[in-house]
């Protein structure tokens, strides 16, 4: 093994030198004893002495192995843990969860939206919101069966203005005998829900409590859904066995709407006096978009005396939005000063 520095005797020549640079695994230049360097070939050098430098640069063995590097062992990938599965979470089973900081108070930090998968289904999902007449891609992946997933988070001044939430799952799994129904579920949450604390239960997804939505909701599971308190009282009274009874008929005439706050929800705590004009400006929107609809003839809306402030915000709508229908205060004998009565129809 030939080195820089080391002395070396010429096979077929006299005299000899030492070693001063080595250019390939063949050749290295040698300073003979005058003070010349000259190429020499390493099959015609014998190695003369053995002592290291410290300072000595590398062999020609050396110097070919990082001419030529090894290529570094590339690390083994790590193996991806098997989804856990869990006995009888055998259908698919998709929900979206509103998880507060604080159940006692939701408005009181952020709420968390999460996307839980509570099957032992894999999915492939993407979530989308809809708003300004425009669909706005926010994720998409793959979820693993019983995971769930955090997709955004809203603060108290998000809430008025919520989008449309919008998913399209489709669910599979390695070896099954059937194949699923891809899931398509838009989500519209009412306001008023995020005040009440009703609304957020406990759950066996987090510790804290949560308003949970179903994503793939049945035909029955929908239609209950949407059943108003009447029409739930109507089923269960279909259910009561038969009695002699009077008809009961829904008044067309007249529909009294409440807008104090205190009547739409169960806590006002850290709601700005906008925010709660907003909440109350919506259900009045919302309850005369349905008298319209179910051809009431007169809506009083009661909204008190306090500053007026609600009671002229709710005639200014009325006189642009609604401005086809007259309106006038309500019966004093009935409300005082604290009602507006609107005329949809004689």
């Amino acid at each position: 093994m030939i080195k820089v520095g080391d002395r070396v005797k010429f096979m077929n020549d006299v005299g000899g030198g030492i070693v001063t640079k080595i250019i390939s695994k063949s050749l290295v230049h040698v300073e003979n004893d005058d003070g010349f360097e000259i190429p020499t070939l390493v099959t015609e050098l014998v190695v003369v002495n053995e002592e290291l430098d410290i300072n000595q640069k590398p062999s020609v063995e050396q110097f070919a192995a990082q001419a030529s590097p090894k290529k570094p062992t590339p690390e083994p990938e790590p193996v991806k843990a098997s989804p856990v599965m869990i006995a009888g979470n055998d259908e698919p089973n998709f929900q979206l969860a509103f998880v507060p900081d604080n159940s006692r108070n939701p408005l009181e930090g952020s709420i968390k939206l999460y996307l839980i998968n509570d099957s032992n289904f894999s999915v492939l999902y993407h979530f989308s919101e809809f708003k300004n007449n425009e669909y706005t891609s926010k994720e998409a992946g793959e979820l693993e069966p019983n995971t769930k997933l955090w997709l955004d988070s809203i603060a108290q001044v998000d809430i008025a203005g919520l989008p449309e939430y919008f998913f399209q799952l489709i669910c599979f799994r390695e070896q099954s005998s059937r194949l699923e129904k891809p899931v398509e579920a838009s989500v519209k949450v009412n306001p008023v829900k995020f005040y009440k604390t009703g609304s957020f239960v406990a759950n066996d997804f987090f510790t804290e409590k949560a308003m949970l939505v179903k994503l793939n909701q049945s035909a029955m599971e929908k239609a209950i859904e949407n059943l108003t308190e009447k029409e739930v009282k109507k089923v269960v009274r279909q259910k009561e066995p038969a009695r002699k009874v009077k008809p009961v008929v829904e008044n067309t005439d007249l529909l009294e709407v409440d807008l104090h706050i205190h009547e739409l929800i169960d806590n006002t705590k850290g709601l700005s006096n906008k925010e709660m004009l907003d909440l109350q400006m919506k259900h009045f929107h919302e309850k005369m978009d349905e008298a319209i609809k179910k051809q009431v003839k007169k809506v009083v809306f009661i909204h008190g005396l306090g500053h007026g402030t609600l009671k002229q915000e709710l005639r200014r709508e009325l006189s642009h939005k609604y401005k086809r229908y007259a309106f006038q205060d309500a019966s004093f004998q009935e409300y005082g000063y604290g009602a507006t009565m609107v005329i949809l129809r004689k």
